[in-house]
């Protein structure tokens, strides 16, 4: 993966909506869920959830497929997976990395 779509797909799960979309599509797997299971899933609003879906998409973190007269949108693992090894690629210059509890962010 490459800096300009790591900012890309960081960017889009900078909001705690669309974070959640992701979330619930990682959780659902290769079946993926429709805008409507993930609407009432979530408590969302169709227009407000098809606006963060989209966002997602744009950001490659999401594909769509057509089947019939609905839209299944799934996580794309291949695209996760190139972001967190892009995080971590050179995580502590190769060395052992050590997780203590101070290392977390109380934002």
């Amino acid at each position: 993966m490459k800096e300009d779509q790591a900012v890309c797909a960081l960017s889009a799960l900078a909001h705690a909506q669309r974070l959640r979309v992701f979330r619930a599509l990682v959780i659902a797997g290769p079946e993926g869920r429709t805008p409507s299971v993930l609407a009432e899933q979530l408590d969302v609003a169709r227009n407000t959830l098809s606006f963060h879906l989209k966002e997602l998409a744009h950001a490659g973190l999401v594909t769509i497929e057509q089947q019939g007269r609905n839209l299944i949108y799934r996580a794309d693992f291949f695209q996760m997976n190139g972001l967190l090894g892009y995080l971590t690629e050179h995580c502590c210059q190769g060395g052992v990395c050590e997780v203590t509890e101070s290392s977390h962010c109380d934002c």
